[in-house]
């Protein structure tokens, strides 16, 4: 186990050093899209934005643009944060992460037995919204982003489009399926990398290869050869093809 001895922020426009004991590591955790670093004083929870990530190196190597927090270990090596487009964010609590205003209302992980067709049914029922538009709200269910819904409906059959109350039980049993299914794979070849994502070891994720759908605007339909149809929803890309999807 590492302890942490010291956070230090800086880079412009933080100048301040934090100097704080973080104590000994316990356990590396996340909950929907946050790390939960869990130390024997408090939490530390981390959100990685769209192009964050977290490096361990030595403290002499050279800092990046963009490198705004160094966590020093006493094994002699650091953890440093880069954030480019600054959406990410730490929070070090005490007390249970879990009642942190960022966690407390978040929904069931989709690959766990809280997210099943009676879930997804309930709170489907009733709702005039885009069906992908509800998949990806984190009070129904978290980690189910824009590819991966895409990609979900896709093999479900179903229409992005369609108002979530209009979908049958039968309808809503596939796409929970699907959605669980897309993100096992996605899981098993490291992600998606469509510009910067990389994994730990600095690989990209495959998932890419496999997409049916998304990015694939006015190409072929790798299952029945209609061109794929795109729109924005809710300020999100949205893709689909007109004849597999109803």
């Amino acid at each position: 186990m590492e302890t942490c001895n010291r956070w230090e922020l800086f880079s412009s426009p933080i100048s301040e050093h934090v100097f704080a004991s973080l104590d000994q590591v316990r356990s590396v955790g996340r909950r929907a899209k946050y790390l939960l670093v869990r130390t024997d004083a408090g939490t530390l929870i981390v959100h990685l934005g769209m192009s964050g990530n977290l490096r361990v190196l030595r403290p002499d190597v050279e800092r990046l643009p963009h490198d705004h927090v160094e966590i020093l270990l006493d094994s002699g090596r650091c953890v440093r944060f880069n954030d480019p487009r600054r959406f990410g964010s730490m929070h070090y609590v005490r007390g249970n992460p879990d009642e942190h205003a960022l966690l407390r209302h978040l929904a069931p992980e989709p690959l766990t037995a809280a997210f099943d067709a009676a879930h997804l049914w309930a709170a489907t029922r009733r709702r005039r919204v885009a069906i992908k538009l509800l998949i990806m709200n984190a009070t129904l269910v978290v980690g189910v982003g824009n590819i991966y819904a895409s990609e979900a409906l896709f093999r479900a059959g179903i229409s992005p489009r369609r108002a979530a109350g209009r979908l049958t039980r039968a309808e809503v049993e596939r796409l929970v399926r699907a959605i669980k299914r897309v993100l096992a794979a996605a899981i098993r070849v490291g992600g998606t990398t469509l510009r910067d994502y990389v994994g730990t070891d600095g690989s990209p994720g495959y998932f890419r290869q496999k997409l049916y759908v998304y990015e694939r605007a006015g190409q072929a339909c790798r299952v029945c050869r209609t061109p794929i149809r795109h729109q924005a929803q809710g300020q999100r890309s949205t893709y689909w093809c007109p004849s597999c999807q109803r």
